[in-house]
């Protein structure tokens, strides 16, 4: 089971000028629109735990921070470099806005539209159409604004949401500029706070 760690607790590290590895496992796109300066942006459909560990700034033994807007995608990013063999794994429960609250340095982007709202969007008018469709020109539409709100409570009991990570693929979620291979991308983007 990964450690719980506050903002907070991150800030008063960051304030002792200590070398911080943190990953920050949410889309390209949402890490763009704001993230903790020292983060390194590895999305979690992209994350492989052996490039991680590679380009680590931090030294090997010291802990891997893990974050994301809300926590379920951390989650999932310290259970699978856990079961890779990661040992020092930290998950930053409250997410980049309690990063911003705790005063970490933040850098901010143009705004983009979380993968949240993204989702809420896709799933209503899915309902609405499925209702529209079945009502004028066959009932049997009503059946796709089912499957939605069963994909919903899906999501909701059991935290994996297949839309998200749909959404997240799309093009408009995607890095701009050049595509970058995970190691490239995993080597650039690593800061650490300076000491």
């Amino acid at each position: 089971m990964q450690q719980e760690m506050r903002a907070g607790e991150l800030a008063a590290l960051a304030d002792e000028r200590r070398a911080i590895d943190l990953l920050d496992v949410r889309t390209p796109a949402e890490f763009q629109h704001a993230h903790v300066a020292f983060a390194r942006n590895v999305p979690l459909e992209q994350l492989d735990p052996e490039l991680v560990m590679r380009w680590r700034p931090a030294a090997p033994a010291d802990p891997v921070y893990v974050l994301c807007q809300s926590g379920s995608r951390a989650t999932a990013a310290c259970e699978r470099l856990q079961s890779a063999g990661v040992t020092q794994v930290v998950q930053i429960t409250d997410g980049v806005e309690g990063c911003a609250a705790a005063g970490l340095p933040m850098i901010y982007g143009r705004e983009r539209v979380s993968i949240e709202r993204q989702v809420r969007i896709v799933a209503g008018s899915l309902v609405l159409i499925g209702l529209s469709l079945a009502t004028l020109v066959h009932p049997l539409f009503s059946a796709l604004s089912a499957v939605v709100g069963a994909g919903l409570v899906f999501a909701g009991v059991t935290d994996f949401c297949g839309l998200a990570l749909l959404l997240a693929r799309m093009p408009w979620n995607k890095r701009s500029g050049s595509a970058r291979s995970a190691p490239h991308m995993c080597k650039s983007q690593t800061r650490a706070v300076d000491g």
